[in-house]
């Protein structure tokens, strides 16, 4: 049996937080798995469970909701997440380009996570920089007018 899922006390603190903003319970479920995911890293079944029992819906709603959203992890990811925009903008100014040499020095395909863990290289279809292109997102921070140079600085930092 698998061990049930629990917030830490200081995330229980930011639950009850968000909970107090929505009209209801369903209308949190987003905020909720953000929270969960933070946490674990991904939305486990675990974590769905949960996220169930404490808003009061149906597991098969928290997880119609967790796999609808391409934020929501389904399973482990690396301790940092590149996201490679593709869309037209990125597209035509290089992004191919970008997502291959983040490949090749990764030494993984997009959707895949680097051995060591700490990689996970995804594709966006829109992370709205279009003006900027080609960009991409790591963690939560933008990178913008990207050149090789600037994404080999940017995978230096997380390698090292």
């Amino acid at each position: 049996m698998t061990e049930q899922f629990a917030l830490t006390a200081e995330r229980r603190t930011e639950l009850e937080k968000i909970l107090a903003r929505y009209p209801n319970r369903q209308a949190a479920c987003i905020p909720v798995l953000h929270l969960c995911q933070e946490q674990e890293g991904w939305v486990s079944e675990r974590v769905l469970r949960w996220v169930a029992e404490q808003l009061g819906l149906s597991a098969a709603h928290v997880q119609g909701v967790a796999t609808f959203y391409t934020l929501f992890n389904k399973e482990p990811v690396g301790k940092h997440q590149v996201w490679v925009c593709r869309t037209l903008s990125c597209a035509l100014n290089g992004a191919d380009q970008v997502l291959h040499h983040c490949e090749k020095r990764l030494g993984i395909h997009a959707g895949e996570t680097t051995k060591d863990g700490r990689i996970t290289l995804r594709t966006a279809e829109c992370l709205a920089s279009c003006g900027t292109a080609p960009m991409m997102q790591v963690d939560r921070d933008y990178h913008e007018g990207l050149t090789l140079e600037k994404v080999d600085a940017i995978l230096d930092r997380l390698t090292r």
